[in-house]
C-alpha cells in the first residue's frame, strides 16, 4: 500500500469537520396553523444536549415507516393536530433511533440543513476528474451511487486502460487525517492498487469483488445496490454454517492481531468491510482511521467507558460481526444478555464474552484470548505468503499519534455522555411521581416535627414563667 504523506493543516479559520456518526435528536415542540395547512415545529439537536418527501426517499429501505396519515377534511381540528403531532414524533424517533436510517444523507439534510448542505457528489466528481487528467491510465466506468453509508465518501467503478477487463472500485473521501501507511501486506487484508491524497481529500483504488462483502453474502444481495436497500430490511437473510463462522472468524482475528501487534489503529470492522474471495476473508478500508473517518459502531462504543482503545473497539466490533454471521442480522440492541436459539453453543459463549452487560462494563477480551477459545483455536489456516509491514520511523510516529488522538477523543466523549446520563437520571428521579410523593411525606414529617418542637418549647417557657410567678406570689412581704 503506497500513500503520499500529508502534513496536518491548521484549523484556524477553518470550520472543524463534523462527526457524521453523532445521532440527531428530533423533537416536535409545537404546531401552528397557517391559512390552509398546519406546520409542525421541529427542534433538532446533534448528540447530547416536510416529512412526506422524506418518507418517499426512505421507502427504498423496505421498512414500514410509521408516518401518520393526513386528513383532507377536519385537518385543522385541535384534536387531529395533537394526534398527528404525536404520530410524527413517533415517526422521527423511529428514524433517528435506527442505526442505518439515522446515518442516511437525506435524513441528515432534512433534520440538519445547515450542517449538511454540501453536495459531496459534485465535489467528488470534480476532484476525481482532476486526478484522471493527471493520471490518464484510469477510466471511470460508472458511479456507484449510495453503495456506502458515509456522507463524505463516494465510490466509482473504474478500470486500468492497460487491463480493461479488470474492474476496480475507487473510493473518494474528504481528508481529516495526517499520515498514511507506506507498505502493508497480509493475506486477510484487501490490497490497494493505488492511493493518493490532496490537501483536502484522499483517493484509494482497490480491485472490485463481484461477490461483494460478507454482509452481501449474508443478506443475499448484489454489491452494487444502494446501502439502504441492501441492508435496512433484507428479505433473504441467512446465517453462516459453523465451519464458515470458525474459518472466517479465525481469519479476521488473525488480521486484527497483525494490525494490533504493529500498532496500527483500525477501528472500522463490520460485515460490509469484509470481502469474501475464494473462501477467504479480507478486511477493507484499513486506512479509514488514518484519514480521520469515524467508526461505524461509534454511537455504540461511546456508551461504554471500558471500550476506550482501538484494540477494544475492534474486539467489540468483532462481537457484532460474529452475531451477524451466526443469526444473519445485527443485534437489535447492545448489551445482549438473551440470545436466540443457536445451533453452536461455543459461538454463544464467545458472544457473551463481548456483548453481554458484564463484558461491556468490565472490558473486552483481547484478540489473543479470542483466538484461544474452542471456537477458533483449532482452525487451520494455510497462508503461503508472509505478512509485510514496512514503514519509516516518521510514519511510525504518525501512527502512534493518530492512535493516541483517536483514543483521547473517544474517552472525552464517553466522559461527556456519562455525565449527561447521570444528570438525566438525577433529573428524572427528582421529577418522578414516587420521588414527589416521598418529598411530600418527608415535608409533612418535618412539619409535624417542627410543630411538636415548637409546642415543647412553648410548654417549657410556660412552665418556667408559671414557676417564677408562683414564687413571687408566695414570697413573704418584708416589714418595715
Amino acid at each position: 500500500m503506497a500513500f503520499m504523506e500529508q502534513q496536518p493543516q491548521p484549523l484556524s479559520g477553518r470550520k472543524p469537520p463534523l462527526d457524521d456518526t453523532v445521532p440527531l435528536i428530533a423533537v416536535i415542540e409545537a404546531s401552528q396553523s397557517l391559512q390552509s395547512h398546519t406546520e409542525y415545529i421541529i427542534r433538532v439537536q446533534r448528540g447530547i444536549c416536510p416529512s412526506i418527501f422524506l418518507s418517499i426517499y426512505l421507502s427504498i429501505s423496505g421498512l414500514n415507516l410509521p408516518l401518520p396519515p393526513k386528513k383532507l377534511l377536519g385537518n385543522m381540528d385541535r384534536e387531529f393536530i395533537a394526534e398527528r403531532q404525536k404520530g410524527l414524533q413517533a415517526y422521527l424517533n423511529y428514524i433517528t433511533r435506527n442505526h442505518i436510517l439515522s446515518s442516511y444523507e437525506l435524513v441528515k439534510k432534512f433534520l440538519d440543513t445547515n450542517n449538511y448542505s454540501v453536495n459531496y457528489t459534485e465535489i467528488a466528481l470534480q476532484q476525481v476528474s482532476m486526478f484522471f487528467r493527471s493520471d490518464p491510465k484510469w477510466e471511470v466506468i460508472e458511479p456507484l451511487k449510495d453503495i456506502g453509508w458515509r456522507l463524505r465518501k463516494r465510490y466509482f467503478l473504474v478500470k486500468d486502460k492497460d487491463q480493461p477487463k479488470d474492474k476496480q472500485v475507487l473510493s473518494w473521501c474528504l481528508l481529516h487525517g495526517q499520515k498514511h501507511c507506506e507498505c502493508l501486506y497480509h493475506s486477510n487484508i484487501s490490497p490497494v492498487s493505488f492511493a493518493t491524497t490532496s490537501e483536502s481529500s484522499a483517493l484509494v483504488i482497490r480491485v472490485f469483488s463481484e461477490k461483494g462483502t460478507l454482509r452481501d453474502h449474508i443478506c443475499k444481495v448484489k454489491p452494487k445496490e444502494p446501502f439502504l436497500k441492501k441492508y435496512c430490511n433484507p428479505k433473504k437473510i441467512q446465517g453462516l454454517e459453523q465451519q464458515q463462522i470458525r474459518t472466517y472468524g479465525r481469519q479476521i482475528l488473525e488480521a486484527l492481531k497483525f494490525l494490533h501487534d504493529k500498532g496500527f489503529p483500525y477501528g472500522h470492522l463490520h460485515a460490509s468491510n469484509v470481502l469474501i474471495e475464494e473462501n477467504t476473508c479480507k478486511l477493507l478500508d484499513i486506512e479509514n482511521s488514518l484519514l480521520g473517518l469515524p467508526s461505524y459502531y461509534r454511537p455504540y462504543v461511546t456508551q461504554f467507558r471500558k471500550i476506550n482503545t482501538t484494540e477494544s473497539i475492534d474486539v467489540y466490533s468483532f462481537g457484532h460481526l460474529l452475531y451477524e454471521m451466526t443469526y444473519g442480522r445485527p443485534p437489535d440492541a447492545v448489551p445482549v444478555d438473551q440470545y436466540p436459539p443457536a445451533p453452536f453453543s461455543s459461538v454463544v459463549s464467545v458472544l457473551q464474552s463481548i456483548l453481554s452487560t458484564e463484558a461491556c462494563k468490565t472490558g473486552m477480551p483481547t484478540v489473543s484470548q479470542l483466538l484461544q477459545t474452542p471456537l477458533f483455536s483449532d482452525v487451520l489456516l494455510f497462508n503461503s505468503e508472509k505478512p509485510q509491514f514496512k514503514i519509516s520511523s516518521k510514519l511510525k510516529e504518525a501512527l502512534k499519534s493518530s492512535k493516541e488522538c483517536l483514543e483521547k477523543r473517544l474517552v472525552e466523549e464517553q466522559r461527556t455522555i456519562h455525565q449527561h446520563k447521570r444528570l438525566t437520571r438525577a433529573q428524572s428521579h427528582h421529577g418522578s411521581e414516587e420521588e414527589k410523593r416521598k418529598r411530600k411525606i418527608l415535608a409533612r414529617k418535618k412539619s409535624r416535627q417542627s410543630t411538636y418542637e415548637n409546642e415543647e418549647e412553648l410548654s417549657v417557657k410556660y412552665n418556667n414563667n408559671s414557676g417564677r410567678f408562683h414564687i413571687l406570689l408566695n414570697f413573704p412581704l418584708l416589714k418595715e
